[in-house]
């Protein structure tokens, strides 16, 4: 597929078939088992950090969304140079490394709070680094997923690293409860550093070696290496609509995120386990809606689920408005996010193999950097405005002015099927832009 070409594979039935044949074999297993472990670990702990900073620290709330915002700056300041460094690394070892300093910084918590040594400045150092690990994972898994699955194959992997992290969100949180309420919040972050040390030992499992990493044509210059994962992104007529939208969407979700919380347990009046059940009960959504992408896209063509699950996801949130108190509130919330996430579910696998296949290998890590520095920078922007919009009009008002936006992201999906040429994507210092191979994305 051309860089510069539009959004517009559809399988044939023949392509389906042969996808249900081509098995993906043990290093794949390997590999989503060592996602499995570190998903499970990372659910289990959701929300650790804040935890102990404010029940063992007893720090106030400035410190608290203090301790968030380090992380979030650590991600922008730390990934985009490291997103360039990873390009032309072998990924495995990057991906190794980045789990045992998860672990490593992540056990120091409960160590030290052990021997009564723990301060918020160590919190906030485990957050950097944490976060720092974190993107260069990403940057890193990416590349290699593309690398050790076929081209065929790859809906059906990204659709089981989908479902899996469904399942994890869905179970992980109330365990990761029982164990704060039982043995105090140190203890989940001693679990998800041991799930990190099993992805870790998981990824050195797999036996395939790994091809030799991009080479940069040019002499290295940070600036526009670092530039070159927008530029690729934002010159491609596929991928642009789709980073806008994603930035939309994703901002406007989280715009909610904590105004759900507001309007469950204050507005409404919720006990605990209702708030903790419309949490959970969804997430089933995310994860039938993962399963049921590979059926789906073999029987109407991967386009068509895409754009069609890309519209359905952004239909619910205007409704979570006219919620009303009692039973009728929690089954009114769980049905708007169940069907948020079972369309999510559908999305994503496709979304995340239409943007692996569009993505030239030599940029693979960056443009995976620059779309996730963007999108959580866009986030954390929303969710500051929507405080302060719930100040000046409400919660529900606000509730409504992101669904209004929710659903306007909508018009930013790819729905332009032209064939356009830019002669290629603008590259560092003049670096040339290699011709891919035909693949699945090329089918009319």
């Amino acid at each position: 597929m051309r860089p510069s070409e539009p959004l517009r594979w559809v399988p044939s039935h023949g392509e389906g078939s042969l996808a249900r044949q081509v098995t993906l074999g043990r290093d794949f297993g390997r590999l989503w088992g060592a996602y499995g472990v570190s998903a499970a670990g990372s659910a289990v702990a959701m929300g650790a950090l804040p935890l102990v900073a404010l029940l063992v620290l007893h720090s106030s709330a400035f410190q608290v969304s203090l301790l968030t915002a380090l992380s979030a700056v650590a991600s922008v300041a730390i990934a985009l140079p490291l997103g360039v460094r990873i390009e032309y690394r072998y990924k495995r070892p990057v991906m190794v490394t980045a789990d045992l300093v998860r672990c490593a910084v992540l056990v120091s918590v409960p160590v030290t709070a052990a021997f009564g040594g723990l301060t918020f400045v160590h919190l906030c150092l485990v957050g950097i680094l944490q976060t720092a690990a974190s993107v260069a994972f990403d940057a890193a898994s990416g590349a290699h997923l593309k690398a050790l699955v076929p081209a065929e194959q790859r809906l059906r992997a990204n659709s089981l690293f989908e479902t899996t992290s469904w399942i994890s969100v869905s179970a992980g949180p109330p365990v990761g409860g029982l164990l704060v309420a039982v043995l105090g919040p140190t203890v989940t972050m001693a679990v998800d550093a041991a799930s990190f040390l099993g992805s870790a030992l998981g990824i050195r499992r797999i036996r395939r070696p790994e091809s030799a990493p991009s080479a940069p044509v040019a002499a290295p210059h940070l600036g526009r290496d670092i530039a070159a994962g927008w530029r690729y992104l934002l010159r491609h007529p596929g991928l642009r609509p789709l980073f806008y939208n994603s930035l939309l969407f994703g901002g406007s979700i989280m715009m909610t995120s904590p105004l759900m919380a507001v309007l469950m347990l204050r507005d409404l009046g919720l006990a605990p386990w209702q708030y903790g059940l419309a949490l959970g009960l969804p997430c089933l959504g995310g994860v039938l809606g993962s399963r049921l992408t590979p059926p789906l896209t073999r029987r109407f063509g991967q386009r068509r689920i895409l754009l069609l699950s890309g519209v359905l996801r952004t239909i619910w949130t205007i409704l979570l408005p006219l919620t009303p108190s009692g039973a009728l509130g929690v089954f009114v919330i769980v049905a708007v996010d169940f069907g948020l996430l079972f369309a999510a579910g559908v999305f994503n696998p496709s979304f995340t193999t239409y943007r692996m296949e569009a993505t030239q290998d030599a940029f693979m890590s960056r443009v995976a950097t620059s779309w996730s520095v963007s999108s959580k920078t866009c986030q954390a922007v929303f969710m500051v405005a929507g405080g302060l919009v719930a100040d000046a009009v409400g919660v529900r008002g606000t509730l409504l002015i992101a669904g209004v936006l929710c659903l306007g992201s909508a018009l930013l999906l790819p729905w332009r099927k032209t064939h356009t040429s830019t002669k290629g994507v603008p590259a560092p210092a003049g670096e040339p832009v290699p011709e891919p191979a035909p693949s699945q994305a090329d089918s009319p």
